[in-house]
C-alpha cells in the first residue's frame, strides 16, 4: 500500500470524514451551553446587567482568539495532531465546572478553558482539511467543515434546551459535553493521522498565479511578517479578517442577547432553544452549498452578499416581537453567515503559502474570534443603555459597513481559470 501523501478530497476521504466528525464534536461543546447559560445567569445567579451577563462570551472570545494564534504557530512547527489532542484535554473540566459552579466566576473560568479548547481544535481541523484537499476544493472542504461544526451547535443547542426544560438547567444539558469530550479524545488519539506532510507536498507543487498576485508572499516570511500581511497589508486577507470579526460580533451578540430578547415575549425555554437553533442550523446547512459554490463562481461576491444579508436579518430581528418574525430573521442571519464563513477561510487558503498556511489561518481566526468579545461587550453596553432592540440595530449597522469594505477592498482570490489550480 502506498503510504505517501496525496492531495484531494477523494484520495483522503476517510481522514477527511473523520475530521468532519471531530469538528462536529467541537461545535457541540459550544452548543451545550448557548441556550442555557443566559438563563442560568438570570434564574440561578440573579444577574441583571446585560454587560455583566455577557462577560462569559467575552472571556470565551478573547481566549479563543489567542488560542487560534498558537494553534496555527504550533501546528506549523510541531504538527497538527499534537495540537488537536492538547485542545481536547482543555475541554475535560468545562462541563464539570458548569455543573458545579457555585458562582458566575466559575462559569467565566469554564469559558476561558472552552475558548482554549475551541481555538486549538477548530483551527487545527480547518488546517488539516485544507492540507488534505489541495487547492481545487478548498471552498467545498471549508463548507463541509463549518457545516459540521455549526450544525452540531444547532442540534446541541436544541437538545440542551429540551433537556433544560425537562430536567432543569443543571446538570442534564452539560452531560452532553462530557460525552463529546470522551469521544473526541478517542477519535483524535487513535484514528487521526498527521497531515503536515500533505502541506509539504502542496508546497512542492505550488504554482504561481499568472496575474502576479501573491508573488511577494513567498515561503520565507517571518511570523511577524505573516501577522502584518494577514491582518493589514494584504488586501484580500485583511478584508477577510475584518469581515470575519464582524460575523462573529453578530454571533457573540446573539449568543448572549437572543435568548434574553426572545424571553421578553414570554416564550418557554424549549421555544427559545428552537429559535436560537434556527440560526446555526441554517448557517451549518447553507455552508454545504456556499463553500462549493465559491469554488465555481469565486469568493468576493458571496462574502459581500453574505454581510449585507446579515445586516438585513438583524434589522428584521430588531423590529420583530414574536416567534414568527424572529424565526425568519434567525434563518436569514444563518443564511448570511453561511455565505461568509467557509468562503473567508477559503480566501486565506488561496493566498497563504502552504508552508505558513497554519499561521495565516491562526491569525485570521484571532481577528475573527475577537468578534465574540466585541459583540458581547458592545451588545451589553448598548443593551444596558438603550435596550435589547437597540443593540441588534447596532450590529446591523456594523454588518452593513463590513459589506461595503469587502466590496471596495477585497479582490477575487479564486479566479475562474482552471489551469492555475491543476496539481496532482
Amino acid at each position: 500500500m502506498d503510504a505517501r501523501p496525496r492531495l484531494g478530497l477523494r484520495a483522503n476521504a476517510a481522514q477527511f470524514t473523520l475530521l468532519v466528525a471531530i469538528n462536529a464534536l467541537v461545535g457541540g461543546m459550544v452548543g451545550q451551553q448557548q441556550t442555557v447559560l443566559p438563563l442560568l445567569a438570570t434564574d440561578v445567579f440573579g444577574l441583571t446587567g446585560y454587560t455583566f451577563i455577557f462577560t462569559y462570551v467575552a472571556a470565551f472570545g478573547i481566549t479563543k482568539a489567542i488560542a487560534n494564534y498558537f494553534a496555527g504557530t504550533f501546528s506549523d512547527r510541531y504538527g497538527r495532531k499534537p495540537v488537536l489532542l492538547v485542545g481536547w484535554l482543555f475541554a475535560i473540566p468545562v462541563p464539570l465546572m458548569l455543573i458545579w459552579a457555585p458562582s458566575w466566576g466559575w462559569v467565566v473560568a469554564a469559558n476561558v478553558l472552552l475558548g482554549i479548547n475551541q481555538g486549538l481544535t477548530w483551527s487545527t481541523t480547518v488546517v488539516m482539511k485544507i492540507d488534505l484537499v489541495g487547492p481545487r476544493q478548498r471552498g467545498l472542504a471549508m463548507g463541509l467543515n463549518e457545516a459540521a461544526g455549526y450544525g452540531a451547535v444547532a442540534v446541541t443547542s436544541l437538545l440542551a434546551g429540551y433537556l433544560a426544560a425537562e430536567y432543569g438547567l443543571r446538570p442534564a444539558p452539560f452531560l452532553l459535553g462530557l460525552s463529546y469530550t470522551a469521544l473526541a479524545l478517542l477519535l483524535s488519539g487513535v484514528f487521526v493521522r498527521e497531515t503536515r506532510g500533505h502541506a509539504i507536498l502542496d508546497a512542492g507543487q505550488h504554482v504561481a498565479r499568472p496575474d502576479g498576485l501573491h508573488d511577494h508572499l513567498h515561503a520565507g516570511l517571518s511570523d511577524r511578517q505573516i501577522v502584518l500581511q494577514t491582518s493589514l497589508r494584504e488586501p484580500a486577507m485583511s478584508s477577510a479578517c475584518q469581515a470575519g470579526l464582524v460575523n462573529n460580533l453578530n454571533f457573540g451578540l446573539s449568543w448572549g442577547l437572543f435568548p434574553l430578547l426572545f424571553a421578553t415575549a414570554d416564550l418557554p425555554i424549549d421555544r427559545i432553544g428552537l429559535l436560537f437553533a434556527l440560526y446555526p442550523a441554517t448557517w451549518g446547512a447553507g455552508q454545504l452549498v456556499t463553500g462549493a459554490l465559491s469554488d465555481r463562481i469565486g469568493r468576493k461576491h458571496i462574502i459581500t452578499a453574505g454581510m449585507a444579508t446579515q445586516a438585513t436579518a438583524l434589522a428584521v430581528i430588531a423590529v420583530g416581537d414574536g416567534f414568527g418574525v424572529w424565526a425568519a430573521g434567525a434563518m436569514l442571519l444563518g443564511a448570511g453567515s453561511a455565505m461568509v464563513y467557509p468562503t473567508l477561510l477559503a480566501v486565506i487558503g488561496d493566498v497563504a503559502h502552504p508552508l505558513w498556511r497554519g499561521r495565516a489561518v491562526g491569525v485570521y481566526r484571532v481577528w475573527r474570534d475577537l468578534g465574540y468579545a466585541f459583540g458581547a461587550v458592545l451588545g451589553g453596553i448598548i443593551a444596558d443603555m438603550l435596550g435589547l432592540h437597540a443593540a441588534v440595530w447596532g450590529a446591523a449597522a456594523v454588518s452593513a459597513v463590513a459589506a461595503i469594505v469587502v466590496a471596495m477592498r477585497m479582490y477575487e482570490t479564486h479566479p475562474p481559470e482552471p489551469t492555475q489550480h491543476r496539481r496532482a
